[in-house]
Protein backbone atom coordinates (compact mmCIF):
# COMPACT_ATOMS: atom_id res chain seq x y z
CA UNK A 1 0.00 0.00 0.00
CA UNK A 2 1.40 3.39 -0.92
CA UNK A 3 2.09 6.27 1.46
CA UNK A 4 -0.88 8.41 0.44
CA UNK A 5 -3.35 5.53 0.81
CA UNK A 6 -2.04 4.88 4.32
CA UNK A 7 -2.36 8.58 5.17
CA UNK A 8 -5.94 8.68 3.92
CA UNK A 9 -6.79 5.68 6.11
CA UNK A 10 -5.42 7.49 9.16
CA UNK A 11 -7.37 10.66 8.30
CA UNK A 12 -10.54 8.59 8.05
CA UNK A 13 -9.86 6.84 11.37
CA UNK A 14 -9.27 10.14 13.19
CA UNK A 15 -12.34 11.75 11.61
CA UNK A 16 -14.66 9.71 13.86
CA UNK A 17 -13.37 11.55 16.94
CA UNK A 18 -14.88 14.92 17.81
CA UNK A 19 -12.41 16.15 20.40
CA UNK A 20 -8.73 15.87 21.04
CA UNK A 21 -9.06 13.86 24.25
CA UNK A 22 -10.53 11.04 22.15
CA UNK A 23 -7.74 11.45 19.60
CA UNK A 24 -5.13 11.29 22.37
CA UNK A 25 -6.77 8.10 23.65
CA UNK A 26 -6.56 6.68 20.14
CA UNK A 27 -2.86 7.59 19.99
CA UNK A 28 -2.38 5.71 23.27
CA UNK A 29 -4.17 2.72 21.76
CA UNK A 30 -1.90 2.88 18.70
CA UNK A 31 1.16 3.00 20.95
CA UNK A 32 0.17 -0.36 22.40
CA UNK A 33 0.03 -1.85 18.89
CA UNK A 34 3.56 -0.75 17.95
CA UNK A 35 5.68 -3.89 17.59
CA UNK A 36 8.47 -4.13 20.14
CA UNK A 37 11.83 -2.86 18.96
CA UNK A 38 14.66 -5.33 19.40
CA UNK A 39 16.36 -4.35 22.69
CA UNK A 40 19.73 -4.26 20.90
CA UNK A 41 18.50 -1.14 19.06
CA UNK A 42 17.66 0.78 22.25
CA UNK A 43 21.02 2.52 22.21
CA UNK A 44 22.14 6.12 22.45
CA UNK A 45 23.02 5.94 18.74
CA UNK A 46 19.35 5.31 17.90
CA UNK A 47 17.96 8.02 20.18
CA UNK A 48 16.31 10.86 18.28
CA UNK A 49 17.71 14.24 19.22
CA UNK A 50 15.15 16.98 19.67
CA UNK A 51 12.58 14.85 21.49
CA UNK A 52 11.88 15.63 25.12
CA UNK A 53 11.04 11.99 25.76
CA UNK A 54 13.28 9.15 24.71
CA UNK A 55 12.54 7.82 21.24
CA UNK A 56 14.62 5.07 19.73
CA UNK A 57 14.35 4.62 15.96
CA UNK A 58 16.01 1.96 13.85
CA UNK A 59 15.87 1.48 10.10
CA UNK A 60 16.97 -1.46 7.99
CA UNK A 61 16.66 -2.39 4.35
CA UNK A 62 14.72 -5.51 3.44
CA UNK A 63 15.16 -5.97 -0.28
CA UNK A 64 14.45 -2.55 -1.76
CA UNK A 65 12.15 -1.46 1.09
CA UNK A 66 13.04 0.38 4.28
CA UNK A 67 11.70 -1.02 7.54
CA UNK A 68 11.46 1.03 10.70
CA UNK A 69 11.17 -0.04 14.30
CA UNK A 70 10.87 2.27 17.28
CA UNK A 71 10.00 2.69 20.92
CA UNK A 72 9.49 5.56 23.34
CA UNK A 73 9.31 5.97 27.08
CA UNK A 74 6.29 8.29 26.66
CA UNK A 75 2.97 6.80 25.60
CA UNK A 76 1.69 9.71 23.43
CA UNK A 77 5.07 9.99 21.71
CA UNK A 78 5.04 6.24 21.13
CA UNK A 79 1.63 6.64 19.46
CA UNK A 80 3.00 9.38 17.23
CA UNK A 81 5.97 7.29 16.09
CA UNK A 82 3.56 4.37 15.55
CA UNK A 83 1.61 6.56 13.11
CA UNK A 84 4.77 7.62 11.29
CA UNK A 85 5.95 4.03 11.01
CA UNK A 86 2.55 2.94 9.74
CA UNK A 87 2.81 5.49 6.92
CA UNK A 88 6.51 5.15 6.03
CA UNK A 89 7.29 1.51 6.78
CA UNK A 90 7.95 -0.92 3.93
CA UNK A 91 8.41 1.84 1.36
CA UNK A 92 11.24 2.58 -1.04
CA UNK A 93 13.77 5.03 0.42
CA UNK A 94 13.08 7.63 -2.29
CA UNK A 95 9.35 7.47 -1.51
CA UNK A 96 10.09 8.12 2.16
CA UNK A 97 12.48 10.96 1.28
CA UNK A 98 9.89 12.82 -0.80
CA UNK A 99 6.77 11.91 1.17
CA UNK A 100 4.41 14.79 1.86
CA UNK A 101 3.02 13.83 5.26
CA UNK A 102 -0.27 15.67 4.82
CA UNK A 103 -2.11 13.52 7.37
CA UNK A 104 -0.39 15.40 10.21
CA UNK A 105 -2.21 18.64 9.35
CA UNK A 106 -5.43 16.94 8.25
CA UNK A 107 -5.92 15.25 11.63
CA UNK A 108 -4.74 18.37 13.50
CA UNK A 109 -1.87 16.55 15.15
CA UNK A 110 0.80 19.23 15.15
CA UNK A 111 -1.64 21.99 16.20
CA UNK A 112 -2.73 19.94 19.23
CA UNK A 113 0.71 19.02 20.52
CA UNK A 114 2.72 20.93 23.06
CA UNK A 115 5.66 22.82 21.55
CA UNK A 116 8.11 20.21 22.84
CA UNK A 117 6.08 17.31 21.39
CA UNK A 118 5.69 19.22 18.13
CA UNK A 119 9.48 19.63 17.95
CA UNK A 120 9.79 15.91 18.70
CA UNK A 121 7.41 15.07 15.85
CA UNK A 122 9.54 17.11 13.44
CA UNK A 123 12.70 15.43 14.76
CA UNK A 124 11.16 11.96 14.21
CA UNK A 125 10.19 12.82 10.62
CA UNK A 126 13.63 14.30 9.95
CA UNK A 127 15.38 11.18 11.27
CA UNK A 128 13.20 8.82 9.21
CA UNK A 129 13.91 10.85 6.07
CA UNK A 130 17.65 10.93 6.89
CA UNK A 131 17.68 7.13 7.15
CA UNK A 132 15.91 6.97 3.78
CA UNK A 133 18.43 9.38 2.23
CA UNK A 134 21.33 7.31 3.53
CA UNK A 135 19.89 4.06 2.16
CA UNK A 136 19.02 5.74 -1.14
CA UNK A 137 22.61 7.01 -1.52
CA UNK A 138 24.04 3.63 -0.50
CA UNK A 139 21.97 1.80 -3.12
CA UNK A 140 22.96 4.07 -6.03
Amino acid sequence: MDINTKQNEIIEEFSVFDDWMDKYNYLIELSRELPQIDPKFKTNQNLIEGCQSKVWLNAEMNGDLIQFSADSDAIITKGIIALLIRVLNNQKPEDVMFADLFFIDKIGLQQNLSPTRSNGLLAMIKQMKLYAMAYHAKNK
